[in-house]
């Protein structure tokens, strides 16, 4: 299935099984699934895991049913008793050996930033409002500076509990629409808080606090602290994942 959905008012993705109290989109989910396949242990795993505040348009999550509900139904019957924030796009039956984490060939984020002098009342929850010129050209070249495959470290928020921190990105784009600067970067898989991170070192870069060339020595720092700040969760999404 591929669901989208708006992170506003969920703790992330991922069910909290020490705070199972905690409203996770996961959690949600599994619930309503649970409702309309009458399978009270029904559990589906999800491409990504999203965290607090982050977005979806194309999260993908595969679980196993034995429900007859007709696979072209399924989105509307789930639809049906999923809260607004939540909805299934498309569904369709996949082998048994599909994963929607580990069979991921890529997956597509995008960050939006709000550079109006006010903040948009409509994107409040959908961008960061950052109201400092910007070199869009330096953060550009600086961005393509990060294609390639390397120990990507450097952008991993200290907690993480991954071995390895090798990723390859495939694509990295930056445009301005009106007041909204859109960055979207594709890659194989992403460490946590990576997108956030290499955000907010895009943007001292654009601010001119760094040169584009030193996205090169914090890559090869492989240090936390080389990188610039988390940028908030909200201006990130997860727009699809390739198989």
């Amino acid at each position: 299935m591929c669901l989208a959905y708006d992170g506003t008012g969920y703790a992330g993705w991922q069910v909290q099984t020490k705070q199972p109290w905690v409203k996770t989109v996961q959690g949600t989910v599994e619930e309503a699934l649970r409702r309309i396949t009458k399978e009270p242990d029904l559990t589906v795993t999800g491409a990504g895991r999203t965290d607090a505040g982050v977005h979806a348009r194309g999260q993908v999550i595969h679980f196993d049913t034995a429900s007859r509900i007709p696979i072209d139904r399924f989105p509307l019957a789930l639809n049906s008793v999923l809260p607004a924030d939540i909805r299934c796009w498309q569904a369709e039956e996949v082998p048994g050996d599909f994963h929607a984490q580990y069979s991921a060939k890529a997956k597509y984020y995008s960050y939006t930033i709000d550079q109006g002098p006010v903040p948009d009342v409509f994107w409040r929850h959908y961008a960061y409002h950052f109201t400092h010129p910007l070199d869009l050209e330096a953060m550009a070249e600086a961005g393509a500076r990060l294609l390639g495959t390397h120990d990507f470290r450097s952008f991993c928020a200290s907690g993480s509990a991954v071995k390895n921190f090798v990723r390859t990105i495939l694509e990295f784009n930056i445009r301005k629409s009106g007041s909204l600067l859109h960055i979207t970067l594709a890659g194989d898989g992403f460490l946590y808080n990576m997108v956030r991170i290499i955000v907010g070192t895009l943007l001292e870069i654009g601010q001119g606090k760094r040169p584009p060339a030193a996205m090169e020595q914090i890559i090869l720092a492989r240090d936390r602290n080389a990188a610039g700040p988390t940028v908030p969760a909200k201006g990130l999404c997860l727009e699809k994942v390739i198989y």
